[in-house]
């Protein structure tokens, strides 16, 4: 199999298990201003009538999206299992779903005005040919808005969980597959990707993010990432007692402090000279 084969039957696996994680990890999370990252991805493309959400997972942006009527949907995700729970959102009704890699989209040229992706376009591989088809299925002008993992928010309860993670890691010698292209993750990378198929400057905001709450909540969310796949159900109750323990001296009034921080990307298609 090819190294894209191998991720997308990784992400594919874990999706089936759990569908809506994305959603359910970080759809709580809030910024400074009391935005998630959610609906600061949606209000990047305020204005625009097509829009496509790649990695569309459960449907919770493209949710927040349909609560302006007259636009017209559509999503595309790897995960058969995601898609059946954003089917049943009543707003998503009228939605264009399909389940496909955003390298061969099912779409004709110049379908969209907008493509979004929440935590979706840093996991895929061959991302020259994602940016290709996005470009391809945008009208010139387009919009191409992302939001990206940052990392923890220093000394809080994120960032004791990763080095947590990270030594449960060094002794579980099972590995998830490297997942996607490390260059989207950054503003010069994801130039590198978009400027040959006709993308504009890249636009970069780093924005911190709360998912602070009671302890359940708070591993609820962080215990969603990817990396705790491979582990066995003694190594993730394990991991869950050390956290638990190791957060317990932050706790204030029920309440655990927890932030990471996200990457918010948008480019415009070139239009013709």
């Amino acid at each position: 199999m090819t190294n894209s084969a191998v991720q997308e039957e990784f992400l594919r696996s874990f999706h089936a298990v759990r569908p809506a994680v994305t959603a359910e990890a970080f759809g709580r999370g809030r910024g400074p201003d009391g935005r998630s990252s959610y609906e600061l991805l949606r209000d990047r493309v305020a204005g625009h009538r097509r829009v496509l959400d790649l990695g569309c997972g459960d449907g919770l942006l493209l949710e927040l999206l349909a609560l302006d009527s007259d636009r017209e949907l559509a999503g595309v995700d790897l995960s058969a299992r995601s898609l059946a729970l954003a089917r049943r959102r009543p707003a998503l009704s009228g939605a264009r779903l399909h389940t496909g890699r955003a390298q061969e989209l099912p779409f004709a040229d110049g379908s969209f005005d907008a493509c979004v992706s929440h935590l979706a376009l840093m996991l895929m591989g061959d991302i020259e040919q994602v940016a290709a088809e996005t470009a391809r299925v945008l009208v010139p002008g387009g919009v191409l808005a992302c939001v990206m993992g940052g990392g923890a928010v220093g000394g809080e309860a994120y960032e004791r969980f990763v080095r947590l993670l990270r030594r449960a890691g060094e002794e579980n010698p099972a590995r998830i597959p490297a997942l996607g292209d490390r260059r989207v993750r950054s503003r010069e990378g994801l130039d590198e990707v978009l400027r040959p198929v006709g993308f504009g400057d890249v636009e970069w905001e780093t924005v911190p993010i709360d998912i602070g709450g009671t302890l359940e909540q708070v591993w609820e969310s962080v215990s969603g990432l990817y990396d705790l796949a491979p582990m066995t159900e003694k190594a993730v109750a394990r991991l869950r007692q050390d956290f638990l323990a190791e957060v317990a001296d932050l706790i204030t009034d029920g309440i655990v402090p927890c932030g990471f921080t996200v990457h918010l990307a948008s480019a415009r298609l070139a239009r013709p000279v």
